[in-house]
């Protein structure tokens, strides 16, 4: 079974130097229909303005994934990481038994899109950790590259957690497909362009919730750009 669910339908958020988009249930969006899906938690679709950005703050017990779309986000955290994360790079960050981190927007006169994503651990109170990767858009056009895996395969990041996350950019003729084991979720979010996803076609923003379904099958982009999670049930 699949179920779209439509950009114009997640919660929003305008903090003037911050406008953001839940998929989920976050902060003051409050949905029972929609908590995540699987063991994916969040997607949150922000953009940062120039200058600002989200202070010291603490997490525990997740699987955070940075996705950086345009401009640059700089990263500081209390395991002694200093970093910018531009686009193509995916940061990963394992709050476990507590981590304290800020992100901030330095560039002048550039908004920073980017998405944030929190997968549930499949083991809590591990040790906090970090990792940060590029990946070009060479290896992303035209099939599903796998950026966060529980093993590193692939050169992935890894993560502490029982799913898979991939990208991809189509254009054209370009197509993809992801088989799904029978018990397994999947999740598609369309952050740019236009994409049809097992024949339903989608605009960017928009999401396919997937159950049930042997496999993922991407095509008929048009400048997509697209993250597919394989998700525990």
């Amino acid at each position: 079974m699949l179920t779209l669910r439509k950009s114009s339908d997640r919660g929003y958020a305008d903090h003037g130097w911050l406008k953001s988009f839940h998929s989920f249930s976050f902060a003051g969006y409050y949905d029972p229909k929609h908590m995540g899906w699987g063991n994916l938690r969040v997607i949150n679709e922000d953009r940062i303005a120039p200058g600002t950005g989200f202070g010291t703050h603490g997490h525990r017990d997740m699987e955070i994934i940075s996705y950086v779309v345009s401009g640059n986000l700089a990263h500081k955290d209390s395991m002694g990481n200093v970093k910018g994360i531009p686009p193509g790079d995916v940061q990963r960050m394992s709050a476990g038994t507590g981590v304290q981190h800020s992100e901030f927007n330095h560039a002048e006169g550039e908004t920073t899109h980017f998405f944030q994503i929190w997968i549930e651990p499949g083991k809590k109170g591990i040790a906090p950790g970090y990792e940060q990767k590029t990946f070009s858009t060479a290896e992303k056009q035209g099939v599903l590259r796998l950026l966060a895996s529980p093993d590193a395969a692939q050169g992935s990041v890894a993560i502490h957690a029982d799913a898979r996350l991939y990208s991809g950019l189509f254009s054209a003729d370009q197509a993809a497909t992801l088989e799904l084991a029978p018990d397994r979720k999947a999740y598609v979010h369309l952050m740019r362009g236009k994409l049809v996803v097992n024949g339903q076609a989608l605009c960017a923003g928009d999401a396919a919730l997937l159950d049930g379904e042997r496999r993922v099958a991407l095509s008929q982009g048009q400048d997509a750009e697209v993250l597919v999670f394989d998700l525990a049930p």
